[in-house]
């Protein structure tokens, strides 16, 4: 019986998972995943580069924080000021491939320098940083992530 359990209780937290992790893609924001394309973007544009580093599979505060700001109504009112880029480390193999693998391992030792994540990079068209945000807490306040969005739209 223990072990019919157990089965059910690691059958149901792997379903829950694949879940969270679908819930995730079904945002109506428009995310790149190549940085030189969203240089020319911003460039003809005018817009500010905002990076989301991400461990989609692993990172707890990462799901909390796409959930909490970034999949809101709030946010997508202003995502269209910015070219949005997520970079990806998860630590499942089949969620990105390789050779996207490879970029991202690039941008975050460029770009990622407080090593956490979540952490947000703003941009402007010459990839020069211009603002930055590590880190997302349990109690799940996305006061500051607005703010970070607000000053780098007015200061852009």
């Amino acid at each position: 019986m223990k072990k019919l359990l157990l089965l059910f209780i690691v059958t149901l937290s792997m379903t829950v998972n694949a879940q969270d992790y679908d819930d995730e893609e079904m945002s109506n924001l428009n995310w790149l995943t190549d940085l030189n394309d969203a240089k020319k973007e911003a460039v003809s544009s005018k817009k500010p580069i905002l990076i989301y580093f991400t461990g989609s599979d692993w990172c707890a505060p990462c799901k909390m924080l796409k959930k909490d700001f970034f999949n809101t109504e709030a946010f997508e009112a202003k995502a269209d000021q910015f070219v949005l880029v997520m970079i990806d480390m998860p630590r499942r193999t089949d969620i990105i491939s390789k050779e996207q693998q490879e970029k991202n391992n690039k941008i975050v030792s460029k770009y990622n320098t407080s090593g956490g994540y979540p952490n947000l990079v703003a941009l402007n068209d010459k990839l020069k940083v211009i603002g930055e945000l590590s880190g997302y807490t349990f109690l799940r306040e996305t006061d500051r992530h607005f703010a970070f969005i607000e000053s780098i739209l007015e200061n852009y």
